[in-house]
């Protein structure tokens, strides 16, 4: 009864959903294609069925799945891989990091709504044998129709935050339905573990993994880029990549900088807005400041650039790896931040604002290693200052959050061990 009314009115929200994906299309021309996607209507043809299938909500969670995704390639390579994502931004990167084999071997497409009748379309055609749910991207019909077609349900990555964990526990009924249709959950930490628990979890269907992202693969190629761009602009240049930004942050980044331009000599800005719809927006922020600014869509930084706005997507592990400091947006607003382990793993020293809640148990490892450092808004360009003013602090503090990357490997090996296990029938 209680999915019932959930669909009840997911339906009656639907077209406010779809005004809002229209609207989004405006600045984001992508939203505006492949809708029929969104209702379940694929054309991925029979090379794509009995196979496993991902789904990875967008940018950030293909990105942490792919070592597995690929590992599992490797593992059976004559199984198709489905992957589904909800936002063009994560489509444009499945089809890059798979341009090799899609259409071949890796089938992308968006996951239609969580209504059943959509979802029993999508499942006829595509006939999955298991299906690999990244983080905690639970929608209640998805569990529903997949465990009623026989589709093994796995949830890897799974995080729960207290918050998020308070809204569940409203619809308890629901909740529970929904957690009973998962076949294994392989959650991050214990707390989270025992946040699902306490929700109706069975102990025994949860496997405590540590983060797949921490085993996130780094092409040595990255790295040797990154060190050309270092030599063309000048190895002693003061370089500051932030990441991810959302509304808001920008403005608090510019603005640092500014000051920062008034005490070291020649600093560059590397600047990677989160969402493309809002690249305009954010160059119209640097021309206001009087900055010059080089848009990655036209050329790479040169000698008098202050601010390259990298209008691109699936290339900010190049500019971190040619960085000084990253500061890690999403966390200067309350948005609960974004992945720092990325350039921890390129041994960049990482600040970030005070909203963690995404990573909080990673924030913490890496804070008390003393590869991260929290700072408000007010204290940023002071914190960016003391670390570019100070070379072995800025080693001392990237070696320090690559020794927690490497203590902590090793969760996308029983991840793995997992998914052999429900696909060979074992579980």
């Amino acid at each position: 009864m209680a999915r019932f009314f959930y669909t009840a009115l997911f339906i009656l929200i639907l077209p406010a959903i779809l005004v809002r994906l229209w609207l989004r299309g405006r600045q984001a021309p992508a939203y505006r294609q492949r809708w029929l996607e969104r209702f379940g209507l694929v054309s991925l043809g029979s090379n794509a069925q009995h196979g496993i299938w991902f789904h990875t909500v967008s940018v950030g969670e293909f990105i942490a799945a792919t070592p597995v995704i690929k590992a599992v390639m490797d593992r059976y390579p004559d199984l198709p891989i489905v992957i589904t994502t909800t936002t063009p931004t994560g489509s444009e990167q499945v089809q890059s990091r798979f341009a090799d084999v899609m259409g071949k071997r890796v089938f992308h497409c968006y996951l239609p709504y969580d209504i059943p009748l959509l979802l029993g379309a999508f499942l006829k055609r595509l006939k999955p044998r298991q299906l690999v749910i990244l983080e905690t991207e639970l929608w209640p019909n998805l569990l529903h129709c997949a465990k009623s077609k026989n589709c093994n349900v796995l949830v890897v990555n799974a995080r729960l935050s207290e918050k998020s964990a308070k809204g569940y526990s409203k619809f308890p009924n629901l909740t529970r339905q929904m957690l009973n249709n998962i076949d294994r959950l392989a959650v991050q930490n214990d707390k989270d573990a025992q946040r699902f628990k306490q929700l109706g979890m069975p102990a025994e269907k949860m496997h405590v993994t540590g983060s797949i992202k921490f085993d996130l693969d780094v092409d040595m190629s990255i790295i040797e880029q990154g060190e050309q761009l270092r030599a063309q602009w000048g190895e002693t240049r003061p370089v500051i990549c932030v990441a991810s930004t959302h509304q808001g942050e920008d403005e608090i980044a510019l603005d640092a900088f500014v000051q920062l331009k008034k005490k070291l000599l020649d600093p560059l800005l590397i600047l990677v807005p989160r969402h493309p719809e809002r690249f305009n927006n954010v160059a119209e922020s640097i021309n206001n400041r009087e900055l010059n600014l080089q848009r990655r869509t036209q050329g790479m930084a040169g000698l008098e650039t202050h601010v390259m706005l990298v209008d691109t997507m699936g290339e900010l592990l190049l500019f971190l790896a040619a960085s000084d400091v990253c500061v890690m947006g999403g966390s200067f607003v309350e948005n609960g931040g974004h992945n720092p382990l990325e350039p921890a793993a390129l041994s960049v020293p990482v600040i970030m604002g005070p909203s963690q809640f995404n990573f909080a148990v990673i924030c913490e490892q890496l804070q008390a290693a003393g590869g991260l450092q929290t700072v408000s808004e007010q204290d940023l360009p002071q914190q960016l200052l003391s670390l570019l003013e100070s070379k072995q602090l800025r080693l001392d503090m990237g070696k320090q959050a690559m020794a927690v990357v490497e203590a902590n490997k090793g969760a996308k090996q029983e991840v793995l061990a997992l998914i052999q296990e429900q696909f060979n029938g074992e579980g």
